[in-house]
């Protein structure tokens, strides 16, 4: 159904395009409050400078292609995110051809990477958070099988008020 790939800096345009007559508020929802709005290649570039670097596994940045068009449909990033516990943390996660939305290729790929984190990255845990109003992506996850571990209230602030987050998490023993 798909395969991921390391992204590259040629790849940006086309989430930039996905981006395209958007919100801030959209923005903020598949990439958390850390890109700035309106978002370039140029922002996107300077973000993920340190991202896929050779012999650096500690931040991986993925396209999501499909696997018989070799259409790019969207971008999942895994990371480093406690050494301490030796977790990994799954964010910027977005399938942005709308076409394909709701057809399980976002938890395909969430499955993808969840394995090469345990398998390859050698995680214990995987962390990731969504909005608690996201009830398409939390059901994704769930499907994956995280679970939710807790609840920010408050956690950004948007125009029209708050969003709440919650935090969701997959143990390697867990994972089937």
């Amino acid at each position: 159904m798909i395969k991921l790939e390391l992204m590259k800096e040629d790849d940006f345009s086309k989430v930039v395009q996905w981006n395209k007559g958007k919100s801030k508020e959209f923005l903020v929802q598949w990439a958390g409050p850390a890109l700035e709005y309106p978002l370039t290649e140029d922002k996107l570039r300077e973000f993920f400078k340190e991202y896929n670097m050779p012999n650096e596994t500690s931040r991986l940045l993925f396209k999501i292609i499909l696997e018989n068009s070799g259409e790019m449909v969207g971008m999942i990033e895994i990371r480093k995110y406690e050494k301490e516990s030796n977790t990994g943390r799954v964010g910027r996660f977005l399938i942005g051809e709308e076409s394909v939305r709701g057809m399980g290729i976002g938890t395909a790929a969430l499955r993808e990477v969840v394995r090469m984190g345990f398998e390859k990255l050698k995680y214990d845990k995987i962390c990731l958070g969504v909005f608690d109003f996201n009830r398409p992506a939390i059901d994704c996850y769930k499907n994956v099988g995280f679970q939710i571990d807790r609840l920010t209230e408050k956690y950004v602030e948007v125009s029209d008020g708050y969003w709440n987050l919650y935090d969701m998490s997959i143990s390697k023993v867990s994972f089937k």
